[in-house]
């Protein structure tokens, strides 16, 4: 499954991001991939993802971000500015040679499923999770549109686990996809109000499982704790 290419990196990466499940990811990621590291907290409340120096980072204005300064000597310098989650997990991932398998079938099938998180399981629980709960103003047909995706969605994770030789997303082996996945699904699975509400009725044993299955390793576990209280 992995390659393990030994990294060459003698400089942190600098990691700038937030306690978000965007921002999850990437914490779990460099755990996970056991890179050298120096989290910067991004304050999105007065506005720093707009600056000039975040902006030159990350020119979207949006978290995670990357600054990894032994990137590649044929890069500029050997380093490299990367943003949008995706991109940093497939980063690490040719960095390192873990976490994706090496043989073309199954990296491309790894690679297909990141990207179904991220144009699938990211906005839909994002718009859900923001109508459902944070919007000023209540807004039922909207709750309802996205309420209706995710269900969708969770459906479609659920039957992706389903039987032997599916202990996560793509065969037996945690990978980049898990990563990606994982944080978005648990930040609805923790609201078991929420869960109660809208999804009572939504098969999900195969996804709670899967769930606990990546949280209990000690990579996801300190992940979730980078810049949260006391966290890294």
């Amino acid at each position: 499954m992995n390659g393990d290419r030994a990294s060459t990196s003698t400089s942190p990466i600098h990691l700038y991001s937030r306690p978000s499940p965007n921002g999850q990811k990437i914490h779990i990621a460099v755990e996970e991939f056991g890179l050298p590291y120096e989290a910067h907290m991004v304050d999105i409340i007065n506005g720093e993802q707009r600056t000039p120096a975040f902006t030159a980072i990350s020119p979207n204005q949006k978290i995670p971000a990357i600054v990894d300064p032994d990137a590649d000597p044929a890069c500029d310098g050997g380093s490299i500015n990367l943003f949008e989650s995706g991109a940093i997990l497939l980063y690490f991932a040719e960095k390192t040679g873990k976490f994706i398998p090496q043989d073309f079938k199954g990296r491309w099938d790894v690679i297909q499923w990141l990207f179904w998180q991220m144009a699938g399981v990211g906005p839909a629980f994002g718009h859900f999770g923001y109508f459902a709960k944070f919007a000023p103003v209540k807004n039922e047909p909207a709750i309802a549109i996205y309420a209706a995706e995710v269900t969708r969605l969770l459906g479609v994770l659920e039957t992706r686990l389903q039987g032997p030789g599916r202990e996560y997303i793509v065969g037996n082996e945690f990978t980049i996809a898990d990563m990606a996945t994982l944080p978005w699904v648990d930040a609805l699975l923790d609201d078991q109000a929420l869960v109660k509400q809208y999804f009572s009725g939504v098969a999900l044993t195969n996804v709670i499982k899967w769930s606990e299955r990546c949280n209990a390793r000690p990579g996801v576990q300190r992940g979730k704790k980078v810049m949260v209280n006391d966290g890294k």
